[in-house]
């Protein structure tokens, strides 16, 4: 493996070499040097570079002004603050614009080697972990959904529940909230699950070829039926068939599934007797079902065989911090598939990702995440201007909007330190060593966490 490449940024060219030389000729590492934060800014964007060093007093843009916006554009660059004004002012103000380690000039050679060193370990154990969490799939969710908000957290008490029954179900929920994903885990629960699932949107094509493709036909019964068609409520025979924006099926085949779901029984366009078929139902739709009964476009006498059971599916912006969720496990998926490591969520895109409403719910943020992989630099980072104009315009100052179902986005810091501990244990495959160096405590304070938790 090659050495790291350390960037040394000072306006004290004699220093700056000095350092460097030092560095060189321990042999463990390779070093670019930078005058000033713009000339570091051009380096990072030239160079493949794996910690910053930079000192903190410097004409135009100070130390603390470049960590901040390496912090912001490469986030997974470790930056260390070198300053001679070695005040507790100083420290603090390092700390705050994100640097890993302040050090105080005049300083031994070891001493920088020493923070370079934890600086590299940290950042190496912070990529096994994010490979781990890509390898094992580790997502915080159920089901195969993602989220732990408190709406999802009943989704999934509901979902557990119900999946052995073999009622039928009507799934409500906007578009693009993952209806599908709920009718799969239903099925993946229930006594179904080793029989086939299939889906199909009853708005994806005309009356006549639908009738033909959930009941199938005869060879002969239309021009062009040159052979017989088993139609799909026949090809999930067993399984489980989930038919989605139900609200758009025609009321001519509207009995025909009532007589699937009354007696378990369809008659194939053009045949002349009616085929057994065991299926369970599961059916969404964005409208409102009851206003279409009342309104004479949909059977009562279907929607009440559809409506056994009521699955609503929370939209996006009742989500909370799901969103982020969402955002990371989007960002990983599309960068395996684009072969390059996944962008980071700095704090004001973060920001904005959670105060924007989200009308395309969990599919719109999907695509967002597409855009901004796309225009990422690899290895670097989410920007503002990464993301569509309806986010940029957004304000990542003040406060986050209030919902009116509560303040369903924040979580105690409690909860928020546990689940973080839990999920580093857990992508570390339980290595305490390796957790308490990754989240910068040592064993017995994560020990006594622990402890903590199980109380």
């Amino acid at each position: 493996m090659s050495e790291p490449t350390v960037l040394l940024v000072d306006d004290d060219r004699s220093l700056r070499e000095l350092l460097g030389e030092q560095l060189e000729a321990t042999g463990e590492y390779r070093v670019v040097g930078a005058g000033s934060a713009a000339e570091a800014l051009h380096a990072l964007s030239e160079h493949a570079i794996d910690v910053v060093v930079t000192d903190l007093r410097m004409p135009g843009a100070s130390g603390t002004q470049l960590c901040k916006e390496v912090v912001r554009l490469f986030p997974d660059i470790p930056v260390l603050l070198m300053t001679a004004f070695g005040s507790l002012d100083s420290a603090i103000e390092a700390i705050q614009a994100g640097a890993y380690d302040f050090l105080t000039k005049p300083f031994e050679p070891e001493r920088l080697e020493l923070s370079l060193r934890r600086a590299l370990a940290d950042r190496s154990l912070r990529d096994e972990v994010r490979q781990l969490r890509r390898q094992t799939g580790s997502r915080p969710g159920h089901a195969g959904m993602v989220g732990t908000s408190p709406p999802m957290e009943r989704l999934y008490g509901l979902i557990d529940r119900i999946g052995q029954s073999q009622a039928s179900v009507l799934i409500l929920g906007e578009s693009g909230t993952g209806k599908e994903l709920v009718a799969r885990a239903l099925h993946d629960r229930s006594r179904r699950a080793a029989k086939p699932f299939i889906a199909f949107n009853c708005a994806a094509m005309p009356e006549a070829l639908l009738e033909s493709e959930l009941f199938g036909h005869e060879r002969g019964a239309f021009t062009d039926a040159r052979t017989a068609r088993r139609g799909l409520l026949r090809e999930a025979d067993g399984g489980t068939v989930f038919l989605d924006e139900i609200g758009d099926l025609s009321p001519t085949l509207q009995p025909k599934l009532l007589r699937v779901l009354q007696e378990r029984k369809l008659r194939p366009v053009g045949g002349d007797r009616e085929v057994e078929v065991d299926v369970r139902v599961l059916a969404a739709t964005h409208r409102d079902l009851r206003a279409e009964v009342d309104a004479g476009h949909f059977r009562a006498d279907l929607y009440y065989r559809l409506d056994v059971i009521k699955v609503d599916v929370p939209p996006l912006r009742d989500r909370g911090d799901d969103v982020l969720l969402l955002a990371e496990v989007f960002l990983d998926e599309i960068a395996v598939r684009e072969r390059s490591d996944p962008p980071e969520i700095p704090d004001d895109v973060a920001r904005r990702l959670l105060a924007y409403s989200w009308p395309g719910n969990v599919r719109e943020l999907h695509n967002c995440m597409e855009r901004c992989v796309a225009l990422a630099r690899e290895g670097g980072a989410v920007r503002v201007e990464h993301l569509p104009r309806e986010l940029q315009e957004l304000s990542d100052d003040g406060p986050l909007p209030e919902r009116d179902d509560g303040p369903t986005r924040f979580q105690p810091l409690y909860e928020v330190e546990r689940r973080h501990i839990l999920r580093v244990l857990d992508a570390v495959e339980g290595n305490k060593s390796k957790a308490a160096r990754i989240l910068g405590i040592d064993r017995k304070t994560l020990h006594a966490r622990l402890a903590r938790y199980e109380e």
